[in-house]
């Protein structure tokens, strides 16, 4: 039996999901977050986590950046990717940023069972269809990533906040106020994030970050009409 912790900011998807995992899944406790900051309070909080299920969209993740983090300060722990995206490229990064599996939301209950348990065992999974097409897949950009990856991994975690709030436009102000740290201690977060990215400015920051963050499903849902 383990146990899991469902991190997705949609309480009604979390519901469902959780519902498909306990009828096919054996569970002993099942620990709900909304956000990334949340979900690193209660992996602190509950260090005897078996697996987490992450959603790739929640407040304060971005994208693949919360995910670098998440690998980084859990090394040992399990993280089950369950997105929306059913892309390729998506899927093949996920994996190779650390996730033990990848399973889309169109996912049904047997195939959940079937992720949670391979990754119980130490295996990895994604989708049958997509196996070969993810786990053989090697190029160049696949290995500029991972070496941007590993430069991300060096970041604290309050310089991981300050950087998705750079990725959000914010304003030195606003990231003191928010995180309630001086503007002159922002300053110093900057500056140590430009040197572990090896960049000189916050357009070059962004530009970086930008390779690892994902476009949210709402604009890409307008970017059709």
């Amino acid at each position: 039996m383990a146990k899991l912790i469902v991190a997705d900011d949609h309480p009604l998807f979390r519901n469902a999901l959780i519902n498909a995992i306990s009828s096919t899944f054996a569970t002993k406790a099942t620990i709900e977050t909304d956000s990334f900051d949340s979900t690193c309070t209660a992996l602190e909080q509950h260090p005897d986590t078996d697996l987490l299920l992450l959603d790739l969209h929640m407040p304060g993740n971005c994208g693949f950046l919360g995910l670098i983090q998440l690998r980084k300060n859990f090394p040992s722990l399990p993280i089950v990717v369950i997105s929306a995206s059913e892309e390729l490229d998506v899927i093949r990064r996920v994996m190779a940023f650390g996730a033990s599996a990848y399973v889309p939301k169109s996912a049904n209950p047997s195939d959940i069972s079937a992720a949670l348990n391979a990754v119980m065992d130490g295996e990895l999974w994604v989708p049958a269809a997509l196996k070969k097409q993810v786990l053989d897949h090697h190029n160049a950009e696949a290995e500029d990533d991972l070496d941007l990856a590993a430069k991300v991994a060096q970041l604290t975690h309050q310089q991981y906040k300050v950087l998705y709030y750079l990725t959000e436009g914010w304003l030195n102000k606003q990231i003191a106020y928010d995180l309630h740290i001086s503007e002159a201690t922002v300053k110093a977060h900057i500056t140590a994030i430009f040197r572990k990215l090896g960049v000189t400015n916050r357009t070059q920051v962004v530009i970086q970050a930008q390779r690892l963050t994902l476009e949210p499903p709402v604009n890409k849902a307008m970017a059709q009409h």
